[in-house]
């Protein structure tokens, strides 16, 4: 296949979006660290299942609003949680 420029340019961006979508969730993992801490040093368990459909609700109207498809953006945000609490139960924060 020839050098195709347009073809680099897509990719270029496509390589700067993974960046920030790296930067982004090592921000929200840092945060939710922060997050399992105090509930462990309050008492509170570190699943939520209340917050979590309601984040599930919120992140598939905005995928809506984007032109997502809102099923995608659950099962993202499903593997996100997940990773979240696993995180919590292997900090020893009580994974209930």
């Amino acid at each position: 296949m020839d050098h195709d420029e347009a073809l680099d340019g897509f990719r270029s961006s496509i390589d700067n979006i993974d960046v920030a979508m790296i930067h982004l969730l090592a921000e929200r993992f840092r945060v939710t660290r922060q997050v399992g801490a105090h509930k462990a040093a309050v008492g509170l368990p570190s699943a939520d299942p209340d917050r979590e459909a309601q984040q599930v609700q919120r992140m598939r109207e905005l995928a809506e609003a984007a032109g997502l498809d809102p099923v995608f953006s659950e099962k993202f945000l499903r593997f996100v949680i997940d990773e979240v609490i696993r995180h919590h139960e292997q900090a020893g924060y009580d994974p209930a």
